[in-house]
């Protein structure tokens, strides 16, 4: 489970509001990251995540489309080791 201090670090970084996504004709979800696309949903994924980010506020809509994207930390990472060790 992440540490308090580590979400408050994640709403900050989420707060200016980095993702955004366009719903097109064809039925696919495209989302940006900074106004380029990083991920397009299509069929059963893109009317899931239509569903979910309906009924969510600004900052929750931030954080679905960071996990979508993959762009989520999870706060399980784990420092890297020095090349030379």
């Amino acid at each position: 489970m992440s540490s308090p201090s580590h979400d408050s670090a994640m709403d900050s970084s989420l707060s200016s509001c980095p993702f955004s996504f366009q719903s097109v004709k064809d039925g696919n979800v495209r989302i940006s990251h900074h106004g380029k696309v990083v991920k397009v949903l299509s069929g059963k994924a893109a009317r899931q995540f239509l569903a979910r980010i309906e009924a969510a506020d600004e900052l929750q809509r931030q954080h679905l489309m960071a996990r979508v994207t993959g762009n989520y930390k999870r706060g399980n990472e784990r420092p890297g080791k020095p090349a030379n060790s």
